[in-house]
């Protein structure tokens, strides 16, 4: 059995090698877990800036892939490595997926790593109060739905992780999966999260417009116009919701470029997103000293 202490010793480790190591969610089994393979273990890889002077603001990175998969190069490792050279440091989130696994376990996945990175926030060299979560295409929504399905903690609980809030402080959210009760739905997510035949009321709460209140974090969005997997009319649907509850929110849909498009570094013009949130986040004061 591997004890929490063991853990911190893992997570000083890395703040001395600088390399990308992957810790497990749970150091001694997830709960709800349905075996032992690598898929039942959800975990987080760790990419830590060399200058962590730069800035105190972590990011939580959802690969997409429809819940069935991740895309975890293109929509992971890249994304991780970018948001180094600014200076955050990235947790890439492995997640655990359908059809095997149904929510609230992914969201479970979800919040655990906001809690993990703010409980070890002086570990990393983080702020507890700059620590966001960012989400691709089926990821999005994961992201999303941490944004809008939060709690403060459990101070009661054995587990000193479990003591910290799974609030995000900011949600980014690129070409995400939003609604479950619109044409704009995408069926593939819908049915490898919720089943085949979910709770209807379950479908509502997981549509995540629908859940936006004051409390949902300010949130930095981008699509395309051209998306035909996951339309952009999901990203003008959070956005909207945003603006009635007051939440700050910023929103880019782009004319041209396909689902899936990452850092988009073969499309000149779809390739400014990164840059546009860059200027995002030094609006919002999480890139100190730029």
């Amino acid at each position: 059995m591997i004890r929490a202490s063991l853990v911190c010793l893992v997570f000083a480790s890395l703040m001395l090698a600088q390399e990308p190591a992957t810790v497990p969610l749970w150091p001694n089994g997830a709960p709800g877990a349905l075996g032992n393979d690598d898929s039942d273990k959800p975990t987080l890889t760790v990419f830590l800036p060399w200058d962590k002077s730069v800035s105190r603001t972590a990011v939580v990175v959802c690969p997409g892939g429809g819940y069935g998969m991740l895309a975890d190069n293109h929509e992971g490792r890249q994304v991780a490595n970018w948001l180094n050279s600014l200076g955050i440091a990235a947790f890439v989130l492995k997640y655990r997926l359908g059809p095997r696994y149904h929510h609230p376990i992914e969201l479970g996945d979800a919040q655990r790593a906001i809690r993990m990175v703010r409980a070890q926030a002086a570990q990393f060299g983080v702020a507890p109060d700059r620590i966001g979560i960012m989400g691709f295409s089926a990821g999005g929504h994961l992201a999303s739905t941490a944004g809008t399905h939060f709690d403060a903690g459990d101070a009661g609980a054995s587990d000193p992780i479990e003591h910290a809030s799974s609030r995000p402080d900011f949600l980014v959210l690129g070409y995400p999966v939003i609604s479950f009760t619109t044409p704009y739905t995408h069926q593939g997510s819908l049915k490898n999260l919720l089943g085949e035949h979910p709770d209807p009321k379950l479908v509502e709460n997981l549509s995540n417009e629908l859940e936006v209140t004051s409390r949902t974090p300010p949130t930095f969005l981008f699509h395309t116009n051209e998306d035909k997997g996951v339309p952009a009319e999901n990203s003008v649907l959070f956005y909207l919701a945003l603006r009635k509850a007051g939440v700050p929110a910023e929103m880019h849909i782009f004319e041209r470029g396909p689902h899936g498009v990452g850092l988009a570094l073969a499309d000149r013009a779809l390739a400014m997103w990164p840059t546009l949130l860059a200027n995002w986040f030094r609006e919002r004061g999480l890139l100190a000293g730029k």
